[in-house]
């Protein structure tokens, strides 16, 4: 009795567990599935006051809008300019490359920073954490006016690097790829240095794959956090041919009072790479944070 008792308990739980989480992934997905069946709604339907929860016709007159208001070089690279293509395509493009840019220096940066801070003894070592540590609870907005400076004297101010560079030293990342290297075994390290491993080689063949699921989920972080800092792509960045998707989408929302059929569609063309980074990396995110609880 006592184990058929125990059994339907186990049952039980499971069933409101999986009720439970049901009910939040329907939740956070309906805002996506709302803003993407609003991208191919017509405009009527769009502003209709009472909600028309699947399109009744599908059109493509947000996306023409969103591809024809604006159009931009494809490329500027010094001299050389790419063919001219519509504003979204170029912001979209701009995007990327930030995001992109932003995710490869910082899993760099973040995860020798980190193995440095913990398997390496120099002096002022607890002193340097410490401040990263208290960098992370440091609002951006209290650092702004020295960003802007530092840029406008780089001579950066108004490029994509003005909003890259300031991502790549991201506290965050550094306390994350430490609190991953501190589960390397010191002696695997000692015996790589016996055998006459240089220093770059142990990161390389020996720390890095051992962390590569806590440089998954930071690329993951890396990415949606560089993506979406829409603050900071607004007070950095001005031309028409230097802006990101988000701050295009604004734009033409200015200009054309409030579109909300343009607003989704842009929304879902900024979708689409987000969607895409977590796929290719969910198994690595995954990974980290289930390392991350054991370890905790």
């Amino acid at each position: 009795m006592e184990k058929s008792s125990g059994v339907s308990h186990v049952s039980v739980y499971k069933i409101i567990s999986l009720i439970v989480l049901i009910i939040l992934g329907f939740l956070f997905l309906f805002p996506l599935y709302w803003i993407v069946t609003g991208a191919f709604k017509p405009a009527a339907d769009v502003l209709s006051t009472t909600p028309i929860w699947f399109p009744r016709e599908w059109v493509l007159d947000n996306f023409a809008k969103l591809f024809s208001m604006r159009s931009a070089p494809l490329f500027e690279i010094g001299s050389l300019t790419g063919p001219t293509v519509p504003g979204a395509i170029r912001w979209l493009v701009n995007t990327v490359f930030m995001a992109v840019a932003a995710l490869l220096l910082t899993c760099i940066t973040a995860s020798m920073a980190g193995y440095a801070l913990a398997k390496k003894r120099f002096i002022g070592r607890g002193v340097l954490f410490g401040l990263v540590i208290c960098a992370m609870a440091l609002p951006k907005q209290v650092i702004l006016i020295p960003l802007i400076r530092e840029m406008s004297t780089l001579s950066m101010y108004d490029t994509i690097w003005a909003v890259i560079l300031p991502t790549v030293g991201w506290p965050f990342g550094v306390f994350l790829m430490r609190q991953f290297s501190e589960g390397i075994p010191g002696e695997m390290l000692e015996a790589a240095k016996i055998d006459g491993a240089s220093e770059a080689r142990i990161f390389t063949q020996i720390v890095f794959p051992m962390i590569r699921p806590g440089v998954g989920a930071l690329a993951i972080f890396t990415f949606i956090n560089s993506w979406n800092d829409y603050f900071l792509q607004l007070i950095m960045l001005t031309s028409n041919s230097n802006l990101t998707i988000s701050l295009g989408i604004a734009t033409m929302q200015a200009e054309n009072s409030t579109d909300y059929g343009l607003i989704m569609a842009g929304a879902t063309l900024a979708a689409i790479p987000i969607i895409a980074i977590f796929i290719a990396f969910q198994k690595y995110f995954t990974q980290g944070i289930t390392m991350g609880a054991v370890k905790g």
